[in-house]
């Protein structure tokens, strides 16, 4: 072979090898059969590299330049055959599995066969020296969704001797609440996490709502505010009533703190649009992962109370699975009682009997308050759990989903009348009464993904410098090219099809 043919054979190898440029790899995960999205499944494009699909089975994820192009990329989804995959069966718009029934019943050499009583034990037991606690870098992708549906809006107007506030204003300002609001955060960045200590590192992110709504209300506040001070005396104060309640309130200090408040939240909005972007972005995720990590099932102040009150709950071994290349026993869990509130199931390793994954839902509602016309209640709160083991043998998260759904109503009458202190004799001025009706439900979703994991020296942690100066970057509309090279959880289509009017 000459020299020329070589070097031509060596630079045909290593282009083969070695992208010249990053490349952004997007599929849809779909049954074979029925050709419905498969969510949640994990995409494996590296030894410690992966993605999860979103609900709707969409998934993408980037190959930086320079990086070795993987033989297979695998991809595994519980009641689905593992499935390896080449680099440009993935580029096809449809990436398929055919599904099987989950296989409980695995061939496990044991020493001594448990029961589904000593698995739990065991695995309670061994939490202190499964769950890491070391120094630990995670490249994370965070999205929360937060949907709110007004079902019904209604002040019953019955009376005003102020003009200006009469039915017809009530009315309006009834139809000025929306009854449909969605809001979208993403991030993405690195999380350190030193045991309790948390530090993030937001690389990008974006805030998706309707400014209009936030200008809608800031406007009615306005509005209303201009009435109330053109109506009322000196010296009057309120009294406000509402069912057995009543309370007195002095209409100058009132006046003086809206008018405070007022000022501030201008000139918060006017900056935010100004800026198009949130502030406190960083404050504000740190404390979203404190509450996400506050509800991992080994946690004290979960509401998932599956180790806390285990013996509430009634266990079942289901049999034996496969997770990775480790054998899981697979145990379903229900309450004993009406005094437990969940059921799902666990997979517990056989090995070290760590919760590799746990799937959970309510089965009651978590609340149920209602007094005096005001109800509130916890409707929904379900998820799933997925934990990988890391090179030091201990476990960490390594994908969550969480949903939690309530409902909020008022039925209730409200009176406010202006008193006078200086006046003489009937010292009632004016009076405003109504019956108030409203229900809603909000739903809140999170979805976290932990694409790559390294443990870290304490002093990494230490040392690194909090950047409090990132902003989220606000979209009227969802933008397909803002998240173009990065590996994040693909959106569906509720957030795809987003989009607001951008206010003049």
């Amino acid at each position: 072979m000459s020299v020329k043919k070589a070097f031509l054979l060596t630079y045909f190898l290593l282009l083969t090898a070695f992208p010249l440029v990053s490349q952004t790899i997007s599929s849809r995960l779909v049954d074979a059969k029925t050709q419905k999205g498969i969510p949640y499944a994990t995409i494996q494009y590296g030894e410690h590299q992966g993605v999860i699909t979103n609900d709707e089975g969409r998934f993408s994820f980037v190959l930086e330049e320079g990086t070795a192009l993987p033989d297979s990329i695998y991809v595994t989804s519980m009641g689905y055959e593992k499935k390896g995959f080449t680099l440009e069966q993935m580029q096809d718009s449809l990436v398929t599995l055919n599904a099987k029934a989950i296989e409980l019943s695995g061939v496990y050499v044991f020493d001594k066969e448990l029961e589904v009583d000593d698995i739990i034990e065991k695995m309670i037991e061994n939490i202190p020296q499964n769950v890491n606690k070391a120094p630990i870098k995670q490249r994370f992708f965070l999205r929360k969704s937060e949907l709110a549906n007004m079902h019904k809006v209604d002040f019953g107007f019955e009376k005003s001797s102020i003009k200006e506030l009469n039915k017809e204003l009530m009315d309006s300002i009834a139809r000025s609440i929306p009854k449909n609001a969605s809001h979208y955060t993403e991030s993405f960045g690195d999380f350190y996490k030193n045991d309790t200590d948390y530090k993030l590192n937001i690389i990008k992110a974006a805030d998706l709502y309707d400014k209009r709504d936030v200008s809608s209300f800031e406007d009615l506040a306005e509005h209303m505010e201009d009435i109330f001070t053109a109506n009322v005396k000196p010296g009057s104060y309120l009294k406000i009533k509402s069912g057995i309640f009543s309370e007195k309130i002095q209409v100058d200090s009132i006046l003086d703190t809206m008018d405070d408040e007022r000022m501030d939240q201008a000139k918060k909005l006017k900056a935010q649009v100004k800026k198009d972007s949130v502030s406190g972005l960083t404050d504000s995720q740190r404390w979203q992962f404190k509450e996400l990590l506050s509800q991992l099932y080994y946690k004290d102040d979960t509401k998932l109370d599956l180790v806390d009150k285990n013996r509430r709950y009634e266990f079942k071994l289901a049999g034996y699975a496969d997770i990775g290349d480790a054998g899981v026993y697979v145990v379903d869990f229900w309450p004993k009682r009406s005094s437990a509130d969940f059921k799902g199931r666990l997979y517990i390793n056989i090995e070290d009997f760590a919760v590799m994954r746990l799937d959970f839902t309510n089965t009651q509602r978590l609340r149920n308050f209602r007094l005096l016309g005001i109800t509130y209640r916890e409707t929904m709160y379900k998820g799933t759990m997925r934990f990988a083991k890391l090179p030091n043998g201990k476990y960490d998260l390594q994908f969550m989903e969480l949903a939690d759904g309530k409902f909020f109503g008022v039925d209730r009458p409200l009176k406010v009348v202006e008193k006078n202190k200086h006046v003489k004799g009937r010292r009632k001025q004016n009076e405003l009464k109504l019956n108030i009706d409203f229900q809603m439900n909000i739903t809140a979703k999170w979805e976290l993904v932990v694409f790559n994991q390294d443990n870290i020296a304490e002093s990494e942690f230490k040392s690194f410098k909090v950047d409090k100066t990132v902003k989220a970057t606000y979209m009227p509309r969802y933008d397909p090219e803002f998240w173009k090279g990065y590996t994040i959880m693909e959106p569906n289509q509720a957030i795809r099809g987003f989009t607001a009017e951008e206010e003049d």
